[in-house]
């Protein structure tokens, strides 16, 4: 019979005694629970004792986290909380200094149980460990336990941040700034302090006026990876902390200082992993370095401001001035004017008045500093973009300016500009801290993309919403992959095609449908053989065609044809040289044999010999058509040396030889054909179940009948 639902069982142990076995009714309290434990093995006084989880922070068990005990537990018999904290912080007052280590060693561990610290704080402990911190007696082991046990105990939340006093915070920082400190203290310190700072708007300004920039920076250039990560997280606290304009001098003094350079070679690309602590203070850094960005995005042109005048004026004139030059010259103001707005409609502002598209917040000025900055470091780009576009029919062009304003607003939504910082976020893009001005210089990679992107959709001025909603998807499928570098993100980004883009859109709406579902997985993994089995005889057909190869020498690049191609009864191969002009030969006229049976290994890329031979291939686009298959030649190893004329050829050939050779066909032109007769035959099978939901589970066999006694025994013969 099963217990009741409220009964589990569990195991309870205790230093030098035999564990016990019971059955824990959890309606029971928990006191005569203790009282049962504690008289089984001959303990007086139940109530100086408690029950502890055996593993993990061996947390207390009280009322309220019992139900955490299930079947199989294993629970340890320990001292009560209250006479553990009393004997702990009597410990620390004893004076001995290895009893003091033990006590802080210990009230270190069990701080993390908030019943235990409910109890140390209650008994003044927090001032006692305080003391410790502050009287810094023993810089050492000493001091990292007590400031290890304080900050365990301070994050319960039970005492406010707020009450510590001034002095002990500015004991704190003294360990943060001294130049010869133990390893392990001030990692702790820097933790402290950065809750100090998060906590105490107070108490932050005093940390920010007594830990320098500067002394951040020596603790983030060494090597100690707890250290880096902890002075980090300070610092962002006091960026956090700081107002807007204190913010943006302190980033461009640590720009200033190549803190960014040192990030992106020390951190990111350290040998060590990177931790998800330092991942998510980089997170951190890179949104406030962002924010920055968020007064120019909030606040529209200004059409009475004459900077900003000039700014649209020297917009206009990068893309049109030998044009303006020679039109407006001797012109009246009337006419100037006229040819002025003229460009400016040209220039892909849908107002004669480019200041009414930008009163649109966001993004505001960001747009026309995205524009500008992308006009001045890439000009070239910035007059082939425009020239182009207002060159073509009027309801093909790509509006530069438009576009501008829009990608503005997309770029600030995908990476959240002026959005607050998530507290556990860590999706950082590695490739903020690869160059200055990383959003100006995103802005002038994305713009060209969508141009780029509006040519291969063909579009028209009806379609913009739409090339936008494309150029979103690239946007945002490329920063998911967290590119190392703005090169690395251009190259990614302008692979991934309108094409590219709608087959992974077909792809997932697959995956929605249901397509891709168990049952139809399945239904693939068996018809790969048969399918395999096929490609199998075309890629050996394909063989027996024969192909052209060109030889490739040390003297020059290429020598003469050869021609090679298996036998009809795939037992030999047969090869030899013709003439530039000729065609195929026949392959009885071919001169040479290998016969299938003395081929040992097919050799690719680099592997092969005539590629290892100094000299031979200097293209190295050529390692990547290079293939060779090694035989028996009397009692030496000798090769057959290829460089195949394609891609596709090499990979028919190496798939074919694999096949001679009983070994799987690995090329990807193997993958995408297999990809492309799976779909073919499962549609071809799926057709009669159109409209039909497919389960994701096989239904249910029904139990066997009571009897069988309907079955015909073929063992009777008839009459």
């Amino acid at each position: 019979m099963a217990p009741p639902r409220d009964v589990v069982k569990i195991a309870i142990q205790m230093r030098d005694a035999i564990p016990q076995l019971i059955q824990l009714d959890q309606a029971k309290p928990l006191a005569a629970v203790l009282k049962e434990v504690c008289d089984a093995w001959s303990l007086a006084h139940s109530e100086r004792y408690a029950l502890q989880f055996a593993d993990g922070h061996r947390r207390y068990i009280t009322e309220n986290n019992r139900s955490e005990i299930k079947n199989g537990s294993i629970l340890c018999l320990s001292t009560a909380p209250d006479l553990e904290a009393e004997q702990l912080l009597g410990g620390l007052q004893r004076g001995n200094r290895e009893g003091r280590r033990e006590a802080l060693q210990h009230l270190g561990q069990l701080a993390p149980d908030m019943t235990f610290a409910q109890e140390v704080i209650s008994r003044d402990g927090l001032q006692r460990l305080g003391t410790i911190i502050e009287d810094g007696d023993d810089l050492g082991e000493v001091l990292a336990l007590a400031l290890k046990a304080f900050l365990e105990l301070m994050e319960h939340g039970v005492v406010s941040w707020e009450t510590l006093s001034i002095p002990f915070v500015r004991k704190v920082v003294s360990y943060v700034n001294m130049n010869l400190m133990d390893a392990s203290v001030q990692p702790l310190a820097l933790r402290l302090l950065e809750s100090v700072t998060l906590s105490s708007p107070v108490l932050g300004q005093l940390v920010k006026s007594e830990v320098t920039l500067d002394r951040l920076l020596v603790h983030l250039q060494v090597m100690n990876q707890e250290l880096q990560t902890k002075a980090m997280a300070l610092l962002t606290a006091l960026l956090q902390g700081a107002s807007s304009t204190e913010r943006k001098h302190m980033l461009d003094y640590l720009w200033q200082r190549n803190f960014r350079q040192f990030i992106y070679k020390n951190i990111i690309h350290s040998a060590a992993p990177l931790g998800d602590e330092m991942a998510h203070h980089l997170y951190v850094l890179q949104s406030l370095t962002l924010g920055l960005l968020e007064p120019r995005m909030r606040m529209p042109l200004d059409p009475y401001s004459q900077e900003q005048r000039e700014q649209l004026q020297t917009l206009r004139q990068a893309a049109f001035e030998p044009e303006g030059e020679s039109l407006g010259a001797g012109l009246s103001a009337d006419r100037r004017r006229s040819l002025c707005a003229r460009e400016f409609r040209k220039l892909g502002f849908s107002n004669s008045n480019p200041a009414q598209d930008l009163e649109r917040v966001p993004p505001g000025l960001l747009a026309l500093d995205n524009m500008l900055y992308f006009s001045r470091n890439a000009p070239s780009a910035y007059s082939r973009f425009v020239l182009e576009n207002s060159s073509r029919e009027d309801k093909h062009e790509c509006p530069f300016a438009r576009s501008s304003i829009q990608l503005t607003v997309l770029l600030c939504e995908l990476l959240r500009v002026g959005e607050p910082c998530s507290e556990t976020a860590q999706d950082f893009s590695p490739m903020f801290f690869g160059q200055d001005q990383s959003f100006h210089e995103l802005f002038c990679v994305s713009i060209q993309l969508l141009n780029k992107t509006w040519k291969e959709m063909r579009a028209t001025q009806e379609d913009f919403d739409k090339v936008m909603q494309v150029v979103r998807e690239q946007l945002a499928r490329t920063l998911a992959l967290k590119p190392s570098s703005l090169e690395l993100f251009r190259t990614k980004v302008n692979a991934l095609t309108y094409g590219e883009v709608l087959r992974l859109r077909q792809t997932e709406r697959l995956h929605q449908e249901g397509t891709l579902a168990p049952p139809i997985l399945e239904l693939r993994e068996k018809l790969k053989p048969e399918l395999l089995g096929l490609i199998r005889q075309q890629r050996l057909l394909r063989l027996c065609e024969g192909t052209l190869f060109r030889k490739i020498s040390s003297r020059r690049r290429q020598d003469k044809l050869w021609f090679c191609c298996l036998s009809p009864n795939h037992k030999v191969l047969q090869y030899g040289d013709v003439e530039d002009s000729a065609g195929p030969p026949a392959p009885e006229s071919l001169p040479e044999q290998l016969p299938v049976a003395d081929i040992r290994a097919l050799l690719t890329g680099k592997d092969c010999p005539h590629v290892r031979e100094k000299g031979s291939v200097k293209n190295k686009d050529l390692y990547e058509l290079a293939f060779s298959v090694s035989y028996d030649h009397g009692e030496e190893e000798a090769y057959l040396n290829f460089i195949a004329p394609s891609k596709r050829e090499f990979h028919l050939w190496t798939d074919g030889l694999s096949t001679l050779l009983g070994s799987p066909m690995s090329s990807e032109q193997t993958r995408l054909d297999l990809e492309q007769l799976l779909t073919m035959e499962t549609k071809l099978r799926l057709l009669e179940l159109e409209n039909v939901s497919i389960p994701e589970q096989p239904p249910p066999i029904p139990p066997p009948p009571t009897n069988f006694n309907f079955c015909y025994d073929c063992s009777i013969a008839e009459p």
